[in-house]
């Protein structure tokens, strides 16, 4: 992979990693993310949905590089539930990813490496069975320019493919174009000398 690509999971898996050891049934989830907001608002769905289960535990990375990142053990003892789950996903290399791992007791106690264990085994088998995609990171740009500039503007698409989010060809034009960090700089460069335009970069 390069330096502005990443792993993730195409779509949500559910419920698709099943474990159990002694009774306890663990049920694998995973769901695509971008940032904490919509993990946590996945988690409040899923503990209605498993509202019954004894455990709600899960583990998520987010950002290009996974360096937004946590785990939770939800009453399990301390790091025998999130970490494993965690560890999976750092495993996997992927990403942008919710990990849930929904345990239902089944009366006898695993102690943590039977917990260990089966909680990177829900994560796994939920993994495998997860579309993993290679996506890129991208960067936005703001692209303003007369109708004269058209012709320069419009090469720089061709040649380079950016993604184009929005345009606005009003009185002067305007755009929104979306490219990954490889290509951003040529982007950029190509445009911000020329007369009649004016490009920024969107946060």
């Amino acid at each position: 992979m390069s330096d502005d690509t990443y792993k993730t999971i195409a779509a949500a898996t559910e419920p698709e990693g099943n474990f159990r050891d002694r009774g306890s049934k663990f049920i694998g989830l995973l769901y695509p993310i971008q940032n904490e907001d919509e993990a946590k608002a996945i988690l409040h769905t899923v503990k209605k949905q498993y509202y019954d289960a004894t455990h709600h535990c899960y583990a998520y990375r987010f950002g290009p590089t996974g360096e937004n990142y946590r785990a939770n053990d939800d009453g399990e003892p301390s790091g025998s539930a999130g970490k494993p789950i965690l560890n999976q996903l750092l495993s996997a290399e992927i990403t942008n990813v919710l990990a849930v791992v929904v345990r239902y007791y089944g009366g006898t106690k695993l102690g943590v490496p039977g917990l260990i264990n089966a909680y990177k085994e829900a994560t796994r088998q939920a993994i495998s069975e997860a579309e993993i995609v290679e996506r890129t990171v991208n960067d936005r740009f703001e692209v303003k320019f007369e109708y004269v500039a058209m012709n320069d503007v419009m090469k720089a698409v061709k040649e380079l493919s950016p993604t184009i989010v929005s345009q606005d060809m009003g009185l002067s034009c305007q755009m929104v174009l979306e490219i990954r960090q490889s290509l951003s700089a040529q982007l950029e460069e190509r445009l911000s000398g020329k007369e009649m335009i004016t490009i920024e970069l969107v946060e």
